[in-house]
């Protein structure tokens, strides 16, 4: 029975971040970094990675990672009604395939010490100042970064994520080349929020996708491939490539309790509710962790303080701006005033790509787009009550 400093179950981005900033705090940690899956693997993503992504990387010496992919500088956003926004972003992101990012983050994690052990967890019992995994490994301390379907969370006793806290995506590759250099969003119309995406990769073609912010609005597969469809034509993915995926939201209520199991990216709900972008907080939740892990019997209590002090506020208004956009006027309104206002698209963009907050010059800037000015001051009222501006 093998014993570690830190066992990691799970080595997406999350994980991967986790490892390396034990690495870098505690050189001499050891460090087992577990999946089920052998690297390269697929994994259901839209393939965007913010510039800030690459900043966090870049602090735990996974400098390589910011070649990789296709630059992505622009951004381009359309309403069911035609309002349009296209331009180029504060920073420029890249779209990167988890096939290529995940492989070369898990690389950079065995080069800084950490050891890949190809394993399926299927039970973690934590023990004192131990928690064992399948009865056979042990750890002083574990990171569930083992995504929306978590073994590591349930073993917890994590209540389910509810269904409006849930998203669900279909993701796709197409030969059919994008607009270079542009993430492009067409947002669709209905009671449920939900948007197609066409994001440019190297090589040709494009990431190609639909999401639904409400596992109760989402229908089949059949369907979202209809609505893929009707907002991308003529960019029809390659069936071989389709990957579905649930989506937990950081709507859903927090779960984090005492103790020496951790929690990071999608298995501590931590999607974005306004862009369903995982990979921002995914990288952020993991560093947290890392560093709570060598917390020893303080972990967990750390870990829950750090990750509030780091994503309370941002989402709090995300969580606000989610339901609101949920609206077709106040999305009219708030593509239009990012089409006007250098001010407001940089808003959105930090809001709904890293870790950003409203400033309320942004939100009146939209709430004057809005029909009716008594409308737009109380959408104002109400999204700063909501939010904490």
């Amino acid at each position: 029975m093998s014993t570690y400093d830190v066992v990691v179950v799970g080595a997406g981005p999350a994980g991967c971040a986790a490892a390396l900033n034990v690495l870098r705090l505690r050189p001499s940690a050891s460090v087992l970094l577990l999946d089920a899956a052998a690297f390269p693997r697929d994994k259901t993503c839209g393939d965007g990675v913010a510039a800030e992504v690459f900043d966090l990387l870049d602090e735990l010496g996974a400098t390589g990672v910011r070649a990789l992919g296709a630059a992505a500088p622009r951004l381009r956003l359309r309403t069911p009604q035609g309002r349009v926004v296209h331009r180029t972003a504060p920073r420029p992101n890249r779209v990167v395939t988890r096939l290529e990012l995940d492989a070369a983050l898990v690389d950079a994690a065995v080069a800084a010490g950490a050891q890949l052990r190809r394993h399926r967890v299927r039970t973690v019992v934590p023990h004192g100042d131990r928690v064992l995994l399948d009865d056979d490994i042990v750890a002083r301390a574990v990171i569930g970064a083992d995504g929306a379907h978590s073994v590591v969370r349930r073993a917890l006793g994590a209540p389910g994520v509810p269904p409006s806290s849930t998203a669900v995506a279909i993701r796709g590759y197409t030969p059919v080349a994008a607009e270079p250099g542009t993430l492009s969003i067409e947002y669709a119309g209905g009671a449920v929020p939900a948007y197609a995406w066409s994001f440019p990769i190297a090589g040709g073609g494009a990431n190609v996708g639909y999401g639904v912010f409400d596992e109760r609005g989402a229908g089949n597969r059949a369907s979202l491939l209809e609505r893929l469809a009707a907002l991308l034509p003529g960019q029809e993915p390659d069936p071989a490539t389709l990957r579905a995926h649930h989506l937990p939201l950081s709507t859903a209520p927090r779960f984090q309790p005492d103790g020496r199991v951790l929690l990071a990216g999608d298995a501590a709900a931590k999607v974005n509710p306004l862009t369903g972008e995982g990979i921002f907080d995914a990288v952020a939740s993991g560093i947290l962790a890392g560093r709570s892990a060598l917390r020893g019997d303080d972990a967990g209590a750390a870990h829950r303080a750090a990750m509030e002090r780091t994503f309370a506020r941002h989402h709090r208004h995300v969580g606000a701006l989610a339901r609101l956009a949920a609206r077709p006027a106040f999305l009219d309104a708030a593509i239009g005033a990012a089409a006007r206002s250098r001010r407001v698209f940089d808003c959105a963009v930090g809001l709904g790509l890293a870790r950003g907050t409203v400033s309320p010059a942004a939100l009146a800037v939209v709430a004057a787009h809005l029909p009716g000015a008594a409308l737009g001051g109380a959408v104002r009222r109400r999204a700063a009550a909501r939010s904490g501006v």
